[in-house]
């Protein structure tokens, strides 16, 4: 981890000495794009989806029971509540700048938002969905067959379905941080204590990881670096991680790095939901992935920083 942090610690002087940051020649965290294209006819449809219960096995449950734009993305819950109140084994990740992980889901299981919601419609805890009766269901609704006729030339199709979803949620990136417009040159669009948190984000080898536009998102890693969180006699179910896909010993407790994208919102955190403010998580990544004991005046400047990544989607309240 030292080594990958070498490359961003030129850029320290010059952000002690008050410099904005376009005049940094390499941060190791970019600008979201303003947006990722898509067919407006299928965001349409595809937002409608993402509220449509008709997608659950007893027609309760939507996309946005655990993706609430309103709580960042997420549902505010240690674990969601499925479609029939079971708890699902991880917590829900935001559905905010999900396009832009390399990997869906926290154990890397699809590589596109098409695969993820196929697979969450159809998780017998998630939604108990049946792709058979979904299509049967919309396409006897006039109203929705007439916009899958005008955006698809098939009409509804269990693919039509998940790319209209996939299209909706490709829009729900949210450029207007006021760290991007800190990243964009504007040196007064974060506070003083905010940059010094980027600061020491950076000098302590938070960046590691969580870097890119995405600020995560872009690469597994092992949960328990530097420590081991967990017993042996714990590592059972979804703590396994990877390790439950691949079967490899390398990949047990190897998860997806999260975005820290409005991850001020997104609150319980960590794959398990136990951290219950970001404080608290922040001091875990201090001790078990970077070998450190912060302070806590490191942790409430980190934190302020990681507020400062917080924006609404565009065209979102």
């Amino acid at each position: 981890m030292k080594t990958m942090l070498l490359p961003f610690l030129a850029c320290l002087g010059l952000l002690l000495a008050g410099q904005g940051a376009a005049e940094v020649a390499e941060e190791p965290i970019k600008p979201l794009p303003a947006s990722l294209r898509q067919d407006p006819a299928r965001v349409a449809l595809g937002a409608r989806l993402f509220h449509e219960v008709r997608l659950s096995g007893n027609q309760r449950v939507s996309c946005a029971s655990c993706h609430d734009l309103a709580k960042g993305g997420a549902d505010g819950r240690r674990q969601s509540l499925g479609w029939r109140g079971q708890t699902t084994a991880l917590n829900a990740p935001t559905v905010l700048n999900a396009a832009l992980n390399f990997k869906q889901f926290w154990d890397g299981r699809a590589a596109t938002l098409e695969e993820q919601i196929d697979q969450v419609v159809q998780n017998p805890v998630e939604m108990g969905g049946s792709w058979p009766d979904i299509v049967r269901l919309l396409a006897r609704d006039d109203s929705y067959r007439r916009a899958f006729d005008a955006a698809y030339k098939d009409g509804v199709t269990r693919a039509n379905i998940q790319n209209a979803l996939a299209s909706y949620e490709r829009t729900l990136i949210t450029p207007d941080s006021r760290f991007d417009r800190y990243l964009r040159g504007d040196g007064k669009a974060i506070t003083a204590n905010e940059k010094a948190g980027y600061l020491r984000f950076k000098q302590y080898g938070c960046v590691a990881c969580h870097q890119g536009a995405n600020v995560g998102g872009n690469m597994f890693q092992k949960f328990g670096v530097m420590e081991d969180l967990l017993p042996r006699s714990a590592r059972t179910g979804a703590a396994q991680g990877r390790f439950l896909r691949t079967g490899r010993e390398e990949d047990r407790q190897v998860f997806k790095v999260p975005s820290l994208r409005n991850v001020a919102q997104t609150a319980p955190y960590l794959h398990d939901g136990s951290a219950a403010t970001l404080e608290e998580a922040i001091d875990i990544m201090f001790r078990y992935q970077l070998g450190r004991v912060g302070s806590a005046e490191d942790k409430r400047l980190i934190a302020q920083f990681l507020g400062s990544l917080s924006a609404a989607p565009r065209g979102q309240p």
